[in-house]
């Protein structure tokens, strides 16, 4: 194993990209795993790229743009394989990410799966009323409290709501439909949000065969070096993102109180 820089080193080797924790713009985003993506591809000496995975998932948009750029770059360089390798969890928006690979390989006590989107929060109005708290909410726009957690819940914006996480529902089981094919056994379950192990999970043509990167690099891309593209933040980079992170924070309200996840 050696790093980027080293990659000369290596010669002839294959491309390790890491995917790790929530997806999403400010930690595992798609900005800098599509570059590490891209980065493994162009190298003349890559002979496959290994994408390691081990995300419960997170945003669906930040998903959705590195899987577009998994699909482009198998297209565009075609002789390069590109196979998604399963650590410990690979759910949701985790796995919409690993269905664009050619093949997934898992262990069989990995957790794959999660097929579903929700949007969480937290309603306050009972505890407001035991404290005697008075909500004062104004808004130009009779929808901009959207589900606001410190107000009753608001009939035709929780079916709103509830239509527009449906809608991405379907676009995340098109995904993966498109993504794994013929291989897929689909049950009543597949969908439901449901996770499997990994075992059951190449049962039910979620996932290929077992395997861990060293595996997949010795034995089925035939290059036993492996070389690590994934991009790493420096200490001032990461102190500058979290500043900014934080003065935003604190000049911008959110329009919405609650996120939609692929969690």
């Amino acid at each position: 194993w050696v790093g980027k820089g080293e990659a000369t080193l290596a010669g002839k080797h294959t491309a390790l990209v890491e995917l790790q924790g929530v997806i999403a713009a400010d930690e595992a985003s798609s900005d800098r795993i599509i570059a590490g993506l891209q980065d493994a591809f162009k190298d003349k000496d890559t002979q496959g790229v290994i994408l390691r995975i081990n995300s419960p998932g997170g945003s669906p948009v930040q998903s959705g743009y590195i899987n577009d750029e998994i699909r482009r770059l198998r297209a565009k360089y075609p002789k390069i394989p590109l196979y998604a390798v399963v650590e410990d969890i690979c759910a949701s928006g985790g796995y919409y990410v690993a269905v664009a690979a050619d093949k997934i390989f898992v262990n069989r006590a990995s957790i794959v799966g999660s097929v579903g989107v929700l949007m969480d929060g937290f309603g306050f109005t009972g505890a407001m009323e035991k404290l005697g708290v008075e909500r004062r909410l104004l808004t130009a726009g009779k929808n901009k409290g959207f589900l606001d957690p410190f107000s009753p819940v608001v009939s035709s914006q929780q079916d709103y709501a509830q239509q527009m996480l449906n809608e991405i529902h379907q676009q995340f089981i098109g995904v993966v439909r498109e993504g794994r094919g013929k291989r897929l056994k689909e049950t009543p379950d597949m969908f439901s949000g449901l996770v499997w192990s990994g075992e059951q999970s190449i049962k039910l043509g979620l996932a290929d065969a077992l395997g861990s990167a060293d595996y997949v690099a010795r034995e089925v891309i035939k290059a036993e070096n492996i070389v690590d593209f994934t991009p790493h933040e420096g200490i001032a980079e990461r102190f500058a993102k979290r500043f900014g992170a934080a003065a935003a924070k604190a000049l911008v309200t959110p329009a919405l109180q609650s996120g939609v996840s692929l969690h």
